[in-house]
């Protein structure tokens, strides 16, 4: 089992920046691919970034050069450093898990979308212009 609690979210204004964390509680050993998606009211959900247990990082193109994922593998957390940020950017931000014995790798279609994998409740986040 896995839990996953984000935090973080908030309203800043064009430009800004925030940081998005997220706690994972785990009670299974394996490695573990986490990810980040979001989603608007109304639109698709969308796959943004997704880093693997060795620390290589895969980002969507929305993402790329404005957000910057990481983990801290001894504390079971993931981070989302969201800089530049757009009023489109406006969503629910969700943090995602797969063992990666299941998702057979890790990338962000797989962390994100996995019915095996886990989810947490989401942080909001509205960026004004």
């Amino acid at each position: 089992q896995e839990q996953l609690v984000e935090s973080g979210g908030g309203s800043v204004q064009s430009g800004g920046s925030l940081r998005l964390s997220c706690a994972a509680s785990r009670d299974s050993d394996g490695t573990w691919c986490m990810g980040w998606f979001r989603q608007a009211p109304g639109a698709e959900r969308e796959g943004l970034a997704a880093i693997d247990s060795d620390g290589t990082t895969m980002y969507s193109t929305s993402a790329k050069g404005r957000f910057t994922i990481s983990r801290d593998n001894a504390k079971n957390e993931l981070y989302l450093q969201m800089n530049s940020l757009r009023p489109e950017d406006t969503a629910m931000y969700y943090c995602a898990a797969v063992r990666k014995e299941v998702a057979v790798g890790c990338s962000i279609v797989k962390v994100t979308t996995n019915p095996f994998g886990y989810r947490g409740q989401g942080t909001q986040v509205t960026v004004s212009s």
